[in-house]
């Protein structure tokens, strides 16, 4: 059976695919789709880091994952406003 991360890397994935498949095959502009995508995965991306984060017997890089994440929604939302 799929262990909790096994679960929120696949919701992030299938959330991140569905808006490029929406912005594809529909009406609405890729941009939006990608911004509505990101966005919606970001939950499952703060869940997996903070609210529940794995336990490692080392410190694991955390900080650094969540300043790349970040990123990649600001570059979302450049890109659906430029």
């Amino acid at each position: 059976m799929a262990e909790h991360y096994d679960r929120v890397l696949l919701a992030i994935a299938l959330l991140l695919a569905s808006g490029v498949l929406v912005g594809a095959l529909t009406a609405v502009p890729m941009q939006l789709a990608r911004v509505v995508s990101v966005l919606a995965a970001t939950p499952f991306v703060y869940d997996a880091l903070f609210r529940n984060p794995p336990r490692p017997t080392e410190p694991a890089p955390r900080v650094t994952a969540a300043i790349v994440w970040q990123a990649v929604v600001v570059w979302a939302i450049i890109v659906a406003l430029g």
